[in-house]
């Protein structure tokens, strides 16, 4: 009977480059398992910080509305002069501005030279200012006649352009941008001075922030200033007195109010919520919503700070 013969020892090399390749394929798949594991981790993370500060900052805006609908001699009322609310709730704090529309320059109702001044101070020259005050004026009403330094669909077509005046009034402040003659950088430098909800022709000075009071003709820094002093230390429930310079643009009340509550999580989560409410006197729809957004937190182009920190508040 013959003896079997040994296997060559090339078949034990290749048995074993066999199990080490193996071992390194099920590493592979184990660490490819893990890393899938952590990335989901940390999505699954991100999206509950995420819908946790957009809950936040929802929030937010429902406590501005309670703050805002009581009496007006309470001394825990909130008032719509941009000032800013740190609310601590669930442990977070929530930045809370509230401004009154009626402060604000209604690009729909205001009258031609409060616009004009609102440009000039903003850094047009006069020239200029009237033109982009006519441009507005033909893209609100609703003929096509153009005004002697203002543009309809002709003057459109002219500077290349692929839409006209809406000849409407405007829905939003940002449509603004469309107007000819509008520059984003200008629109930027008005953006927060200016709303589509007041309906005034004029401004409501006791509640204007700082940047409208100062495109007011004939006003300086320190005039302004002074007066934004005093009405900050009006005590609740006493009536405000007006901005003498203001008398010839004075308004009224709208009960219009826009809410930003900005929500930064400490793990880097954030969010912001932007809502207008207007608020009436029937018990069955105390509050009526105008608008909901969530705006953008990045900061803007050049000036460092987000859109909501703007020139407006002093800041």
């Amino acid at each position: 009977m013959n003896a079997r013969t040994p296997p060559p020892r090339r078949s034990h090399g290749l048995a074993l480059i066999l199990v080490l390749w193996i071992l390194s394929l099920l590493a592979i798949i184990a660490n490819s398992f893990v890393f899938s594991t952590r990335a989901n981790i940390q999505l699954t993370s991100n999206l509950v910080g995420a819908a946790r500060a957009q809950a936040l900052a929802d929030a937010g805006i429902h406590r501005a509305i309670h703050a805002l609908a009581v009496p007006s001699t309470d001394p825990n009322r909130w008032k719509g002069d941009g000032r800013a609310h740190a609310w601590e709730y669930q442990g977070e704090t929530i930045r809370i501005t509230i401004r009154d529309e009626s402060g604000k320059i209604d690009i729909n109702s205001a009258s031609d030279d409060l616009l004009r001044h609102l440009f000039r101070h903003a850094g047009l020259g006069d020239p200029e200012a009237a033109r982009l005050v006519d441009a507005i004026v033909d893209w609100r009403d609703e003929d096509m006649l153009r005004r002697p330094n203002g543009a309809e669909a002709p003057e459109y077509a002219a500077a290349g352009l692929m839409h006209g005046p809406a000849n409407a009034r405007f829905q939003l402040t940002g449509e603004l941008r469309q107007v000819l003659g509008m520059s984003e950088a200008l629109y930027r430098r008005v953006a927060d001075l200016i709303t589509v909800y007041s309906g005034q022709s004029g401004i409501d000075s006791t509640v204007a922030p700082r940047g409208v009071l100062l495109a007011l003709p004939g006003t300086d820094p320190v005039q302004v200033d002074a007066y934004l002093a005093q009405r900050e230390a009006t005590p609740p429930g006493q009536t405000r007195l007006p901005f003498p310079p203001a008398q010839a643009f004075a308004g009224g009340e709208s009960n219009v109010f826009s809410i930003l509550a900005e929500v930064r999580l400490q793990d880097g989560s954030a969010f912001a919520r932007e809502a207008v409410v207007r608020l009436g006197r029937d018990i069955q729809n105390p509050v009526a919503l105008l608008a909901w957004r969530a705006p953008d937190l990045s900061p803007r182009a050049g000036d460092g700070v987000n859109q909501f920190q703007r020139e407006a508040d002093g800041k």
